[in-house]
């Protein structure tokens, strides 16, 4: 369905594409030819995280920028195929320490490599690095040495080469590796630069949800480019329940099967929703806000989409551009955020059917997470009664400020699209007018 069709059918959608070109950019007069060179290597390999990472607070905007590629070099060099074991594992293990040097290139990628330019001039990114802060520097270079170390674990790993992911704490395991550990370099980024409350990064377990939960919904959601390629994530203590062969999902004949166990990696990521709203509860910078709060609504949008649907088995499927646009721009304050979440969760229960064998656990897991949301915004409070010994409340009560600080600027923007919609609403009026006259 073309563009036009689907704003046609969404108009709710073409507003908000409309309304997202007014997001300002950054300021890029006083930038140097390196630091110009790192943002447009940032959009050569990811033009929508870009845009994310253009509306961050200055503080942690280059910082995060600069995060993002040396990890992106990183699994650059994990993803390429046609290096060398003997090359490929050293340099994973030891990445970390090209950051202590100034001139660190690779051009040991295949020609086809689409990201391998991000290596060949990473002395460009090694620049702006090293006028970092000291601890944004350490972080990310912790994080590159636990990443690096982690993906030549899975290398060298004959078992999971061979037989893919066993159980479900493997792939537990592996998510933090691959995102998980993101989020703990984010979250201590954001820590530092005093943008979130210092619980943010002591209770471990939030953050690694966080990762966790999109890792989880990428996977289910990239089942049959993951086949294609020969790669294989879903657990075998998940998928064996269903078959004898993760591949046979791809035979039309066990599709209701290949739903079945969709539903149950459902059901595993749903586990880590409580985690992720009780996360973005404790961010207290608008901007970081942002950041964290754009992947976890699209994630749970994702999962409602793969949820039940026979086309996981047949391509690679994604949320509609204009429900992307429409999620970045009420994804902005924390009640928007559970509002979003709480009509997901519901789409995903009334999509659930007594035939499924996961149906009972994915009730019980959607009653608990609507439970969870009205534990935090409760209906029916008598006036003048607070709730006390609630700490997530508290924290809600708290983030409630900062998200009363983002109201005007949303109104405006409404206000401006109203008015340009009206002017288009006029004009196109007037012009079939004339053409009937």
């Amino acid at each position: 369905m073309g563009k036009v069709a689907q704003f046609a059918l969404h108009p709710l959608e073409f507003r908000a594409a409309l309304q997202l070109k007014n997001l300002h950019p950054r300021d890029q007069l006083n930038e140097g030819p390196s630091l110009k060179r790192c943002w447009e290597l940032l959009k050569i390999t990811s033009r929508s995280f870009a845009a994310v990472i253009e509306e961050l607070h200055p503080e942690l905007r280059n910082v995060i920028m600069l995060f993002y590629l040396v990890l992106r070099a990183l699994d650059t060099v994990e993803d390429d195929m046609t290096i060398d074991q003997a090359i490929k594992v050293p340099l994973l293990r030891s990445f970390h320490e090209k950051l202590l040097t100034k001139d660190f290139t690779f051009n040991g990628n295949a020609p086809t490599e689409k990201d391998r330019c991000v290596l060949v001039e990473f002395d460009q990114i090694l620049i702006e690095y090293h006028k970092l802060k000291e601890e944004y520097q350490d972080v990310i270079k912790d994080i590159t040495l636990q990443m690096g170390n982690g993906m030549a674990d899975y290398i060298e790993n004959e078992e999971f080469n061979a037989k893919g992911l066993l159980t479900k704490k493997d792939y537990d395991l592996y998510c933090y590796y691959v995102a998980g550990l993101v989020g703990d370099g984010l979250t201590r980024l954001i820590v530092l630069a005093k943008f979130g409350d210092s619980k943010l990064y002591k209770d471990r377990q939030h953050l690694i949800g966080m990762g966790l939960f999109l890792q989880k919904t990428n996977i289910i959601r990239d089942y049959e480019e993951d086949q294609r390629d020969g790669r294989s994530f879903w657990p075998k203590e998940i998928w064996g329940n269903y078959t004898n062969d993760l591949s046979s999902f791809l035979d039309p004949k066990n599709e209701q099967q290949g739903l079945y166990c969709i539903s149950e990696l459902v059901v595993n990521a749903l586990e880590h929703v409580i985690d992720v709203l009780q996360y973005l509860s404790l961010i207290e910078d608008q901007s970081s806000f942002n950041f964290c709060s754009i992947p976890q609504v699209m994630a749970i949008a994702t999962l409602e989409l793969v949820y039940q649907n026979p086309e996981v088995f047949k391509r690679n499927i994604k949320i509609r551009k204009g429900t992307t646009c429409w999620l970045i721009l009420n994804s902005r304050k924390f009640d928007d955020v559970v509002r979003i979440f709480r009509s997901y969760i519901r789409k995903i229960h009334h999509k659930s059917t007594p035939n499924d064998p996961n149906y009972l656990k994915i009730g019980q897991l959607c009653g608990k997470i609507e439970q969870f949301i009205e534990s935090i915004y409760p209906h029916d409070i008598p006036e003048g009664v607070t709730l006390k010994g609630n700490e997530v409340y508290d924290q809600v009560l708290k983030r409630s400020k900062f998200d009363a600080k983002i109201e005007p600027v949303i109104s405006k923007e409404n206000f401006e699209v109203n008015l340009v919609l009206g002017v288009v609403g006029l004009s196109v009026v007037f012009l079939l007018s004339k053409l009937v006259l």
